[in-house]
């Protein structure tokens, strides 16, 4: 339950809300893969300037600074194979170059911008042992002047050289971008480079002392196993475009001699004659050609191709940049078609809304009140029919146009009807009016000669039926909205309208008049007012008990006079008396309601002579009708016989015959 709550007070409640609601939910979804395209690329971005920080701080400089210990290990077992002044300068010049590019390697490495312990756990431990390791260079250069520690000076370069590549490999993961080739590759490619320059470092050795020893052959013979056996593979998995550089190599005369001096010396063995000159013939020009074009070729392919690789490039975005920008697009063009049909269809919507509240709240009910004052209405110009074109919101609209002229017509011919039974009540309460004035004339002349007094009070009872069909008809006249006939000219006193009143119901005995004020009701309205009292009189006789008295009572207030007319019968509930409220003050009367007709009377007098009244609840347990006559329709000055009549209480025992009260002073 408190689910189904929830998901209620979510819900969108407006026509807006909910095109918004469905038009938001494809975009967002499209924003999200949009998100996750950008934030791809954004990522590949960031790895590549990663790569480029990584290559520029440690990697360029690492590579440096294995060349240069490449370098110094040559020269260093040289010197020490035959210690002379050229070999110790040589030496030292190639100290100075390693000891820059140490120098270099340290700043990066304390530079860089990447965390280590990030890239690889153990890369920390690995770059402390090759600084430390740089550190002790000094003093293994120092050993070198001894004669004999060639073979020391040799080992201990190409720990360091292999502690670098160490620290290459742990960076292997993080070194590849889409310009360069694969890391792995470019590691084996800079281990045959390594392997060329043990050749040269072992041979160099070797010619200083003069022979070759078995070690230092069974070194050199592994390392030309090593870079015959991962040259070629690795130079095959490189980008074509990296190929070339290599190939350039691997044709070129130098590596040939290169190749030609590995085979002249393995097959001499060791001894004095595998570094004799004659073994040895272009060895030094050969592999230092061959080492610098390895060295050029591993940087185009390595870390030369990392530095110019563009992060916003084509190379580095590729499919995932023409993604995101196409996504992009895509966004932005389904936000504006959306904001465009959705603002459409709100404005469309909303349009049809408004046409249906106006056609509902002013436009019907303005032409259904003129239908029923009896004015008549233009269908075609009050609701003009549409042709049933366009979509569906616009058939919605022209079969609300349908129905709004539908109603209208069916008003119209309700109208119609009405205004034909009105004619009918008409024509009958005008010819039983005539009669029944013919009828009550007679009775008055016959009560006029003298008759014994039980024919008398039987020519009353006839009176008052006459009086009772003579209101009945005058009430068909009123419905009908025409005034009746009976008129006076002079004012009438309040008195005697309330005893007309009480003269035209059927039991005149049950009604008790209380001291009236002195007043008297203008003539022009007497006929109204008169009809209005005897319905609210005859009506509490109705609905109260044949043994109870009705209580007539008149009061004179600033505003008027107040009639008060109380029954004592079982009364009304508050729905019965808002119901007989609602059609004594209503503007509309249903003549085709036969319920409480009395009642439709009262509203049409009230309304034409501007009367209040009101049904409401008797502290007696009965119902109370209260009757507003307006200061406009009130004269004070009474003639004085007439306001004599209006000191004490008066039952309707002592009326005379209506014929005679309601005629008394008739103009």
């Amino acid at each position: 339950m408190r689910v189904t709550r929830t998901a209620e007070r979510l819900r969108p409640r407006s026509v807006r809300a909910k095109i918004v609601a469905l038009l938001m939910l494809p975009i967002m979804s499209l924003m999200a893969l949009w998100g996750f395209a950008a934030v791809s690329t954004a990522s590949s971005i960031g790895d590549t300037q990663r790569v480029k920080e990584i290559n520029a701080e440690l990697l360029t400089p690492l590579d440096e600074f294995v060349t240069a210990l490449q370098t110094e290990r040559t020269a260093a077992t040289r010197h020490a194979a035959a210690p002379n002044t050229a070999g110790l300068d040589a030496l030292k010049a190639a100290g100075k170059a390693t000891d820059k590019a140490a120098d270099a390697f340290r700043d990066g490495a304390n530079a860089s911008t990447a965390d280590a312990g990030l890239l690889d756990s153990g890369l920390p431990a690995r770059i402390d042992r090759l600084k430390a390791k740089a550190a002790g260079l000094a003093d293994l250069r120092a050993q070198t002047d001894a004669k004999g520690t060639a073979q020391k000076a040799f080992t201990e370069y190409s720990t360091a050289i292999e502690q670098a590549f160490a620290v290459t490999g742990a960076l292997t993961g993080e070194t590849g971008t889409d310009a360069a080739s694969e890391a792995r590759v470019v590691l084996e490619l800079a281990r045959v480079r390594e392997a060329v320059a043990q050749e040269q470092a072992l041979l160099a050795a070797g010619s200083g002392a003069g022979t070759l020893t078995t070690e230092q052959y069974t070194l050199f013979t592994g390392a030309v196993a090593t870079q015959r056996e991962l040259l070629k593979p690795a130079v095959a998995d490189l980008k074509p475009a990296h190929r070339t550089a290599y190939n350039a190599v691997l044709r070129g005369a130098s590596y040939g001699t290169l190749a030609a001096v590995e085979n002249r010396v393995r097959s001499a063995g060791p001894g004095t004659s595998a570094v004799s000159a004659r073994f040895l013939k272009g060895w030094d020009e050969a592999v230092d050609a061959v080492l610098k074009g390895l060295t050029e070729a591993e940087s185009d392919a390595g870390t030369g191709a990392t530095a110019k690789t563009n992060p916003l490039g084509s190379d580095t975005l590729g499919a995932s940049g023409i993604a995101v920008v196409l996504g992009l697009v895509g966004v932005l063009l389904s936000l504006l078609v959306s904001v465009v049909v959705g603002r459409g269809l709100i404005v469309e919507l909303l349009d049809l809304r408004n046409d249906a509240l106006e056609v509902a709240g002013r436009r019907l009910p303005r032409a259904m009140r003129r239908l029923h004052a009896g004015q008549g209405v233009d269908i075609d110009a009050e609701a003009p029919m549409r042709r049933l074109v366009g979509d569906e919101l616009a058939q919605v609209g022209t079969a609300l146009t349908a129905v709004q002229r539908a109603a209208l017509k069916a008003a119209a011919e309700r109208a119609e009807l009405l205004s034909g039974i009105s004619g009918v009540y008409v024509g009958l309460a005008r010819r039983s009016q005539v009669l029944l004035h013919r009828q009550l004339n007679l009775l008055h002349q016959l009560e006029q000669r003298p008759r014994d007094p039980a024919e008398v009070q039987e020519l009353y009872q006839v009176d008052y039926l006459a009086t009772r069909m003579r209101r009945h008809s005058e009430s068909l006249l009123i419905l009908s909205g025409i005034a009746p006939g009976r008129g006076w000219r002079d004012p009438i006193p309040l008195l005697d309208v309330l005893r007309a009143a009480v003269a035209e119901i059927e039991q005149p005995g049950r009604v008790q008049i209380w001291a009236a004020p002195a007043a008297s009701i203008n003539g022009g309205s007497v006929a109204d007012v008169i009809h209005l009292l005897a319905e609210l009189v005859e009506n509490a006789a109705s609905f109260s008990p044949p043994s109870s008295m009705v209580q007539l009572r008149a009061t004179r207030l600033r505003e008027g006079l107040l009639i008060e007319i109380e029954d004592s019968g079982f009364g009304m509930n508050e729905e019965g008396l808002a119901e007989a409220n609602r059609k004594i003050q209503s503007e509309k009367v249903d003549l085709l309601d036969p319920k409480q007709i009395g009642l439709f009377v009262v509203n049409r007098i009230a309304a034409r002579q501007g009367l209040s009244v009101e049904l409401r609840s008797s502290p007696n347990g009965g119902a109370t009708a209260a009757v507003l006559i307006p200061e406009n329709l009130i004269s004070d000055d009474m003639p004085a016989h007439d306001a004599a009549l209006s000191v004490g209480r008066h039952d309707g025992r002592s009326l005379a015959p209506a014929s005679a009260l309601i005629t008394r002073q008739r103009g």
